[in-house]
């Protein structure tokens, strides 16, 4: 903690962006003695932290930095000083102390007991509360003898540092639309492509509209190619949409897609990944014999949702009106392929604003990842998605976005 001598004027800190770095960066240098405002260029602080997680807000990841950094898309190496001022323990016990109990689910995320992103939002705006908040967008920022002029709002704020902490470009609506870039880039900095990361799937099927709002849990999807190379596979939750695809393990996919055509892909989903071939045909087989006059259409309830039934028939190839009794060894064997492959066309990335991460940002090389400075302007700092790194879902982005926002706090109010 900073030394309280009152000989000296407590460092004038302005942070540009009320989300989830931006609020840990104003907390953390107020606790560090500094005078801090806040911009916020939407009306409340943490907008796009309060709909993380379907709601449930993923804080962070229960795992060490090693385990951490496997999970790193882009620059896993600059994060290690962050993680070390914040590291995912830390930022555990500091919700904690804010009254935010936690829980730790499979894949080692980490949410709020209660399952409300609220509570994550109110604890970082009672963090944060020691700072001025000025719900206005800062337009601009001029360096000058030492300091820094904000203009928001047409009025001018003088500070002594800066911390940009403005997000990505994805989702406009919560202040993410861009604009740290904008303001990065006139003070001299490099940005790099801007694309999509953790993003939905386009698919050209309406088998996908078919099945529109269906979740599927526990499945095996697999990405392949047009020679039907794998290109990533995992285990988890997906949801059919209008459009194609989402949910953890569509988003986690796209994350390795960035620089596929991803018109020429394929998902193919393991609807049943627990059984291997044959004891999933022994199943059929002992499903048909109990419903052997049905037709096959009113047969695949125990085995499928209903909203897929239909879709999958129409998949499989094999008539739906058919007496199960009458299904030959062929048309079986063709069921039992589409339920260890369902096969889906992919064909897009949804736009960017929906992206739930921006890959890409202001380049690494120029900030200090040590202090989180920039190295071509002394007194300007960065935190969170504005920089080019990003991560896989599972609560690492969030803690990026903790770790670099702690650190450029502290390194802002002690320089």
């Amino acid at each position: 903690m900073q030394s309280s001598d009152y000989s000296y004027s407590p460092v004038r800190v302005a942070v540009i962006g009320g989300g989830a770095a931006g609020m840990m960066a104003a907390g953390t240098a107020v606790m560090y003695g500094a005078e801090v405002t806040i911009f916020e260029a939407t009306d409340r602080l943490g907008k796009k932290l309060a709909i993380t997680g379907k709601g449930r807000c993923n804080v962070t990841n229960n795992s060490s930095t090693a385990e951490f950094l496997e999970n790193v898309t882009k620059n896993p190496r600059f994060l290690y000083a962050p993680l070390s001022a914040l590291s995912t323990d830390e930022t555990m016990t500091l919700f904690e102390s804010l009254g935010v109990k936690l829980k730790t689910e499979r894949g080692k995320r980490v949410y709020p007991e209660t399952d409300k992103a609220k509570d994550i939002v109110d604890a970082m705006r009672t963090y944060s509360s020691g700072a001025e908040v000025i719900y206005k967008k800062a337009t601009a920022i001029k360096a000058k003898d030492g300091g820094f002029t904000v203009t928001a709002g047409g009025s001018d704020y003088t500070f002594d540092k800066v911390i940009l902490a403005t997000g990505g470009k994805s989702y406009p609506l919560t202040g993410s639309d861009g604009s740290g870039y904008r303001l990065a880039m006139r003070l001299g900095h490099s940005v790099t492509e801007l694309i999509p990361s953790l993003i939905p799937l386009n698919s050209p099927s309406q088998l996908c509209k078919d099945m529109q709002g269906l979740s599927l849990k526990n499945v095996k999807i697999e990405i392949k190619d047009e020679a039907e190379k794998v290109l990533y596979t995992d285990f988890g939750e997906m949801m059919f949409t209008h459009f194609g695809v989402t949910g953890p393990v569509i988003l986690s996919a796209s994350a390795h897609l960035r620089l596929v055509d991803i018109a020429s892909l394929t998902l193919s989903i393991d609807l049943k990944p627990a059984l291997d071939e044959q004891t999933l045909d022994q199943r059929l087989l002992s499903d048909f014999a109990k419903k052997s006059n049905k037709d096959l259409i009113n047969s695949l309830g125990d085995l499928l949702p209903s909203k897929m039934i239909e879709p999958f028939i129409a998949l499989s190839g094999v008539d739906g009106r058919k007496k199960v009794n009458s299904i030959t060894k062929e048309e079986r064997r063709a069921i039992l392929s589409t339920l260890k492959a369902f096969r889906i066309p992919l064909d897009s990335f949804r736009p960017i604003e929906e992206a739930i991460v921006t890959s890409g940002g202001i380049e690494v090389k120029e900030i200090s990842p040590k202090t989180m400075e920039s190295k071509i302007v002394p007194g300007l700092y960065f935190a969170g998605e504005v920089i080019d790194v990003d991560a896989y879902t599972g609560g690492f982005n969030l803690q990026i976005a903790f770790s670099t926002g702690y650190l450029a706090g502290k390194s802002a109010a002690e320089s």
